[in-house]
């Protein structure tokens, strides 16, 4: 229980609206709100023609954005200074702390808070069912408000612990990316070294494959129950993540799949943005559709895909990928430049020994990625925690 008295946001915040009618050939920096207490982000900026709401309202620092719609899972932000002259339409109402009251600072941590999320939920619940949280209600949420002095007091320490836990998490980032580069130090060594001088042991990936094919690049209509559509964002070296996959019809699906008909031990390959030429072998029993992903099947008396997946890790492989895509200056990896990789094909009991060392080396590495987790989920719990004692009168 805090120590400190609740009091609600109408007594320390006030609605405040800097409204500005849209000129067409006026560019507007326009400002979103991330769900769950993660903040305000800068939006694609928008012409004044092309905007349908007849009025847009400036934001300035400090200033209290609340998304409406989805004030009930967090989305609620203090502006930052950056974001300082973006706009938002009336489906943000704005609101602008009460000096001497409210701290900006503090009531951005408060926004991080489960008990703040839960009040907004409860809010936002209404006869129409639509859960949209009303201006007038926001206003009813109390939060525990200590003098201002102590409020800036508090926000300091907790900043500081905060930025601890990120220095924290930053050193695990970098740990896990040292375990993916020895992953390709070890692939250079054990198998592009010893055959970089055996250049007619190097082939193209066609060669070496009975399918190389993609799925579909359109957008499909998204239906609620159907089947998965996996995209770059859900293919991962070590994973296919379907946490946050969504859906296409059946008849959808057909259609993708006569042209890519994924099964098991086919091999995932993004060809398109930021993770180009991540690979992961299908190891699941699982129907799906690609977007933005390719499928690489290897002959079974050539290739073994284990190794394969191996091989794509390698120095060589991403060296091929960034210089194709250097020359095309775009991030997209055709199917003709898949095909085009080049790779070394050692005999398959070659190849068996290589899986057989480069998967000992994956369990140390994995163990390794298996404390990082486990850390990291402590860290998460960490912030939680600082707040709940902040916010409580005791830190």
């Amino acid at each position: 229980m805090s120590c400190w008295p609740s009091v609600p946001l109408a007594r320390i915040v006030k609605p405040i609206e800097r409204a500005e009618v849209p000129v067409t050939g006026n560019s507007y920096r326009q400002v979103g709100v991330k769900l769950w207490g993660v903040g305000a982000y800068e939006q694609e900026p928008i012409d004044g023609g092309g905007t349908r709401y007849k009025t847009l309202s400036r934001v300035e620092a400090n200033d209290i954005i609340v998304n409406k719609i989805w004030a009930r899972n967090g989305s609620v932000a203090v502006i930052p200074a950056n974001l300082a002259g973006c706009y938002v339409s009336g489906e943000f109402p704005t609101f602008t702390p009460i000096p001497g009251k409210l701290d900006s600072r503090w009531f951005h941590w408060i926004t991080k808070t489960r008990f703040f999320w839960d009040q907004c939920d409860l809010k936002s619940r209404g006869t129409s069912g639509k859960n949209r949280i009303r201006p007038e209600h926001f206003l009813e949420i109390e939060i525990p408000l200590p003098p201002v002095p102590e409020q800036r007091r508090i926000v300091a320490r907790t900043e500081e612990l905060a930025a601890k836990i990120n220095e924290a998490r930053e050193l695990r980032r970098q740990a896990e990316e040292q375990s993916g580069a020895l992953i390709a130090s070890f692939i250079s060594e054990a198998i592009e070294a010893p055959y970089a001088e055996k250049e007619a042991q190097f082939e193209p990936l066609e060669k070496a494959c009975e399918l190389i094919t993609d799925g579909t690049h359109d957008t499909p209509a998204y239906v609620e129950d159907g089947v998965p559509l996996i995209t770059a964002k859900n293919v991962f070296w070590d994973r296919i993540d379907t946490r946050n996959v969504r859906f296409i019809s059946r008849d959808d699906h057909l259609e993708i799949f006569r042209r890519c008909p994924v099964r098991r031990d086919d091999i995932l390959f993004i060809n398109i943005g930021a993770t180009t030429g991540t690979a992961k072998k299908v190891d699941v029993d699982l129907e799906f559709s690609l977007k933005n992903v390719a499928l690489l099947r290897p002959s079974k008396n050539r290739l073994a895909t284990d190794y394969l997946v191996y091989i794509l890790q390698g120095r060589r492989i991403r060296g091929q990928i960034a210089q194709r895509q250097a020359q095309t200056c775009q991030q997209f990896f055709s199917l003709r430049d898949i095909r085009n990789l080049t790779i070394p094909v050692p005999s398959l009991n070659e190849q068996t020994e290589i899986v057989r060392r480069l998967n000992n080396l994956r369990l140390n590495v994995d163990g390794i990625k298996k404390f990082q987790t486990q850390t990291n989920a402590e860290l998460d719990a960490l912030l939680p925690s600082i707040l709940d004692r902040a916010f409580n009168g005791k830190l």
